[in-house]
């Protein structure tokens, strides 16, 4: 396999072909799932090289309603997904409180309506400790985690009872801010597998109103940043004047 190849801001121009192997920093926008990224560049790929097949795949899904750092590996750069997906991720978000949803965020209606306490500058930091370092998470039931040969979130969605197992993750630094009453601004730098959604829902267990996530924004995945990612059309256009 040839030498790491990078696609991004800093280098905006393939210096092979594509299907050789390529990693590409993509600035997912909002409403596109993962998978949808995929399809489009693995798309443009083939018809620009106009290869038949070529393999294409991500490091790391981001729910539709997130936006941020995307890893698309191309080619043979697709056997480095597990050593990418394994590094620490930074996300930036915000938090409703007051209320919680089956999904965790706002893919689903508010529910459980709940007063909001007021939450001093002490409340703030209390928080940030005790959902700091090693901890046990569960994840949200509306979430592609496998059981019994089927995603979780199409097992809630066919009403079935879905009971998710704890897991290990690590909260590295967490940063927490109140914007008004209702809503708190977040930086938090995770682990691998880490679920924001289900650490909004939990904080806002915690405090005791509810809570759930709504909006995030993936900053960085080890040492990528979506500081140096491209948008999506423009990595489209790129490759679409492409030479093969």
């Amino acid at each position: 396999m040839d030498p790491e190849i990078i696609f991004d801001r800093n280098h905006p121009s393939p210096k092979h072909p594509l299907p050789q192997g390529c990693l590409v920093l993509v600035d997912k926008p909002l409403t596109w799932t993962s998978f949808d990224v995929v399809n489009k560049i693995r798309f443009a790929v083939r018809h620009t090289y106009k290869v038949k097949k070529v393999k294409v795949g991500h490091a790391g899904t981001l729910d539709p309603l997130a936006s941020g750092l995307l890893l698309v590996c191309i080619g043979p750069y697709t056997k480095t997904i597990d050593s990418l997906q394994s590094q620490s991720k930074v996300y930036t978000g915000t938090i409703q409180l007051g209320a919680t949803t089956p999904t965790y965020d706002c893919e689903s209606d508010p529910e459980n309506g709940k007063p909001v306490p007021e939450i001093s500058e002490q409340k703030l930091a209390e928080i940030i400790r005790h959902f700091s370092g090693d901890l046990m998470q569960t994840p949200p039931v509306y979430s592609a985690i496998k059981m019994d040969g089927a995603k979780a979130y199409q097992l809630a969605r066919r009403g079935e009872e879905v009971e998710m197992k704890q897991r290990p993750i690590s909260i590295f630094d967490l940063k927490i801010d109140l914007v008004d009453n209702t809503i708190l601004k977040f930086e938090v730098h995770c682990s691998k597998g880490t679920y924001i959604r289900s650490l909004a829902h939990d904080i806002g267990q915690y405090i005791g109103c509810g809570a759930y996530l709504a909006s995030l924004r993936r900053e960085k995945i080890g040492d990528y940043s979506v500081d140096d990612a491209l948008s999506l059309d423009s990595i489209i256009s790129t490759i679409q004047g492409t030479e093969a």
